[in-house]
């Protein structure tokens, strides 16, 4: 809901203004002014977009078991180096990674402080 205006993006319309942004980022750029037709033109059709997606494609938090795996990868570290870092062994990493269990609270807050998690992401806020 837009400035009290509510009303539902058909699928035509979401593809519809996909396919004018893509004409329309050619001409648009950081000196056009923010008054010009095509800039007011492609900032209404991307909050079109937006809310489209929003509703039909919603990105979900991520979990703990990915925010590991992820963490890892970015870290370039194996789950035996994060093991060593956090003393616990490698099998209980192995629980964490794959979901089967969730750390404790001590634990967590290891992973956050070794992996550079925010605390907020791994309570899942």
């Amino acid at each position: 809901m837009k400035d009290g205006i509510m009303s539902k993006i058909t699928k035509e319309q979401y593809e519809f203004a996909l396919a004018r942004i893509e004409e329309l980022l050619p001409v648009v750029d950081d000196n056009t002014p923010a008054n010009d037709r095509n800039a007011v033109e492609l900032t209404m059709l991307s909050d079109v977009v937006i809310d489209y997606e929003k509703e039909h494609f919603p990105i979900s938090k991520p979990t703990i078991a990915q925010l590991i795996q992820l963490s890892l990868e970015e870290k370039q570290m194996s789950q035996k180096q994060l093991a060593a870092a956090i003393g616990v062994s490698a099998s209980r990493i192995s629980d964490y990674v794959s979901g089967r269990v969730e750390p404790t609270l001590k634990i967590a807050r290891l992973l956050c402080t070794t992996l550079g998690i925010s605390p907020a992401a791994m309570l899942g806020c």
